[in-house]
């Protein structure tokens, strides 16, 4: 995936300042720089007082283990973590440390 064309990961944490090429009509927006919202989930973390390390990084693992505990299949789990290898999501999402086995029936959350 080519992030400078790839208009969904401009869209993830884009600056409020759009950029604009007169020359050939192509506009957008760059990424905030990454300490920006480490710093914000420091402080939140901080407040809310919670004792183990978290660090953005952490929402990945949590959208993967989400993900594959809702029923969806680790291959596309893998896709949509952008992981080349599925040994990564698999340690990703800690599916290794799980006992339950299979897809859970989502009639059972209603």
């Amino acid at each position: 995936m080519n992030g400078r064309t790839d208009w969904r990961r401009e869209r993830v944490l884009p600056q409020e300042n759009r950029w604009k090429n007169t020359r050939i009509g192509q506009e957008g927006r760059h990424h905030v720089r990454e300490s920006i919202p480490q710093r914000a989930v420091k402080q939140a973390v901080r407040r809310a007082r919670v004792v183990k390390h978290v660090g953005c990084h952490t929402f990945r693992h949590s959208l993967g283990t989400g993900l594959l505990e809702s029923g969806f299949g680790i291959r596309t789990i893998q896709e949509l973590l952008g992981h080349k290898d599925v040994t990564m999501t698999i340690v990703c999402t800690h599916v290794l440390n799980k006992r339950e086995h299979g897809v859970r029936n989502p009639m059972h959350g209603l």
